[in-house]
């Protein structure tokens, strides 16, 4: 992938993301999360990761997004009422996420392999889907149904919750 490419995808990661947190509108917030989502498949498929970025739009963007949209929907929810800044809160969190970069910063200028090229992948000739497949259906074949099972309760529950009583 050419360094263009890789800049372009992480700013618009950072800048839909910071959009999530930033957005007052729940289904404003919510579609720029699958904006970041799709920056991210991008950056997948440019490290040759075809299967994760597939199945990175596929599950999180296609699925579970569309059932967030629908639940945002479902449950009506109203844009957040402005509030007044906290003066202390800002600087202070400021203060950290500065820390934590000059943190980073510095560790990365000690490493050596920081500031090597990373070196070209091996052509490999096994099958990504097959073996991830078989991954996932031998060794996490009851974690994964456990999930489906929260995810379905827990759809379930909002419809539920949000159903409306007549009077």
């Amino acid at each position: 992938m050419p360094a263009y490419l890789f800049w372009t995808f992480a700013a618009l990661m950072l800048v839909f993301g910071a959009a999530v947190v930033l957005n007052r509108n729940p289904v404003a917030s919510a579609l720029s999360l699958v904006v970041s989502f799709l920056g991210l498949s991008a950056l997948f498929m440019g490290l040759d990761a075809f299967f994760i970025g597939i199945i990175q739009v596929l599950v999180y963007t296609g699925a579970v997004m569309v059932l967030f949209l629908f639940i945002i929907m479902l449950l009506d929810l109203r844009a957040e009422e402005r509030r007044k800044f906290n003066l202390p809160a800002i600087l202070g969190g400021s203060a950290v996420a500065l820390a934590l970069l000059v943190q980073i910063w510095l560790v990365i200028g000690e490493l050596r392999a920081a500031r090597a090229p990373f070196p070209p992948l091996p052509a490999g000739h096994a099958d990504d889907v097959h073996q991830v497949g078989l991954l996932l259906f031998n060794n996490y074949n009851l974690p994964f149904q456990v999930i489906g099972v929260l995810v379905l309760a827990a759809t379930i529950g909002v419809i539920v919750l949000s159903k409306r009583e007549l009077r």
